[in-house]
């Protein structure tokens, strides 16, 4: 594996927020930065028009980053008017936009104070989507780890299974109703629909986790006694697979039930795949890191679709997350952890692969080069997982050669 340092290329942590937004419906986020971080929370969720969003920034102006005011004063304020304006809120983020040295506030002094002070009110949590501190998708990791803190503490008898990771409802939905056809329950998510609802924690939780970017959440669960179940990760028929398995060994459930369960969904994750495979197989691909999905997501399209990766870079290699992922990883292929963006921009360049996987600062320019790409943050915001998506999944990586093959036509 090579390591690099240097440039990089990648989502502000902040844009988490843009989907963890709309999965929990009683929440909101008030991030406390500067008008450029108003401006990138508005970039990235785009224009609602017929909704009012449950996001806002709080903005910092010099005086405020000079000290010349009471940062305390001025946050207490904002708080107060947005709970009188919006009175459904039921938990509130405080999200950090830059480290508190910064900011000059420390927001988890700040949400304890205005927990207390709002008791019975609204509950006040503080998280880092500091783009110095985290990737794209750490927003989420980092704010799922404060909500554990808050978990309540399970009764002893409570042998509760926790699906960690933001999933779209309707998948979330399909993988309850495929865990109660086998017998594995009771079953909750992590972050629930409604922070209100935060499910219990203790000795006898067991979890899956169906992001892979979520090592400080997993090590917070275990903190809270919680056991980790470790698998693949949801994408494609096999991941998918092997990740219900792991529950339904963990779980004693046998396996001639088990291979029932899945056969029809198998059955049509087949059939849907099959519609992409043939535009797919032997195209050659790179990722550029950005999402931390890369390297399942490579898994799935080299061992599922035939493509050949040529590089897969990873913003940082969790390797505890990602031991069952590595060793199905094609040993030709580049494993880069970090970024030097230059240095990897000529690997690009050199290889000429068929679709380049990147963020999209670099996907225009790379297109305007002849080269083909595909935005990783589609990876976050389009439902892939489980076996009724892989069809989809496998379109988004089409997608684009198909329109390449239409205008030459």
């Amino acid at each position: 594996m090579l390591q690099e340092h240097g440039q990089r290329e990648v989502f502000c942590g902040l844009a988490a927020i843009v989907w963890l937004h709309r999965k929990i419906q009683d929440a909101f986020f008030l991030v406390v930065g500067s008008r450029t971080c108003a401006h990138l929370i508005q970039s990235a969720a785009g224009v609602m028009i017929f909704a009012e969003p449950r996001f806002a920034t709080a903005i910092l102006d010099e005086r405020d980053l000079a000290g010349l005011a009471d940062c305390h004063d001025e946050l207490d304020r904002v708080v107060a008017q947005l709970l009188a304006r919006r009175p459904d809120i039921g938990t509130l983020f405080l999200v950090g936009s830059c480290p508190s040295e910064v900011l000059r506030l420390d927001l988890d002094k700040a949400a304890e104070r205005l927990s207390a002070a709002h008791q019975g009110r609204v509950r006040v949590l503080s998280f880092s989507g500091s783009g110095l501190d985290t990737t794209f998708t750490q927003g989420e990791d980092t704010c799922l780890e404060a909500l554990v803190a808050n978990l309540p503490a399970a009764p002893a008898d409570d042998s509760a299974w926790l699906v960690v990771g933001t999933l779209a409802e309707t998948i979330e939905d399909q993988f309850a109703r495929l865990f109660a056809e086998l017998g594995i329950g009771p079953v909750r998510f992590l972050p629930p629909r409604r922070a209100a609802d935060l499910p219990p924690v203790g000795p006898r939780t067991r979890f899956l986790l169906a992001q892979p970017y979520l090592g400080a959440t997993a090590r917070a669960l275990i903190a809270r006694g919680a056991t980790h179940v470790p698998a693949l990760f949801p994408l494609g028929i096999e991941g998918t697979r092997e990740w219900l398995r792991a529950a339904a060994v963990a779980a004693g459930v046998d396996m001639d039930r088990f291979e029932r369960v899945i056969a029809a969904p198998v059955a049509r994750a087949e059939q849907g795949l099959a519609r992409y495979r043939d535009w797919l197989a032997g195209k050659r691909i790179s990722f550029l890191p950005d999402s931390q999905l890369e390297i399942p997501v490579a898994r799935f399209l080299s061992r599922e679709c035939g493509m050949e990766p040529i590089e897969i870079g990873v913003p940082y290699l969790d390797r505890q997350a990602m031991a069952g992922e590595l060793p199905l990883v094609p040993d030709r292929v580049r494993l880069v952890e970090g970024q030097d963006l230059d240095t990897q921009l000529d690997r690009v360049r050199a290889a000429r692969p068929d679709l380049t996987v990147c963020g999209l600062g670099l996907a225009n320019p790379l297109e305007a080069e002849g080269l083909r790409t595909k935005w990783s943050i589609e990876l976050v915001f389009t439902p892939i997982q489980g076996f009724d998506q892989v069809g989809d999944l496998a379109e988004l990586f089409a997608r684009p050669l198909i329109r390449q093959a239409r205008l030459v036509a």
